[in-house]
């Protein structure tokens, strides 16, 4: 996964903050579409992979879980937007 991260797919200005991707694992974590703990069966996903990526949302139907972050504030809170 680390090499993976190294790629520019995942450059730093494409990636949430580390507190951002903690959230979006722990709501991951209680839904009943992962499996074994990784793989969202929904999409097909690898969750800690994707669950970095700013323009990635939950694929669950209704809006999922955790949305694009679309922007930050100037004070730091952040806008996202489900699909």
């Amino acid at each position: 996964m680390q090499r993976i991260l190294r790629t520019s797919a995942f450059a730093p200005e494409r990636r949430v903050d580390a507190q951002q991707y903690q959230e979006r694992l722990q709501l991951c974590s209680t839904c009943p579409k992962l499996s074994d703990g990784v793989t969202c069966t929904a999409c097909g996903c690898i969750i800690p992979v994707v669950a970095w990526l700013k323009e990635r949302a939950c694929p669950l139907p209704g809006g999922g879980r955790w949305g694009k972050l679309i922007g930050q504030a100037p004070g730091g809170s952040v806008a996202t937007v489900a699909e």
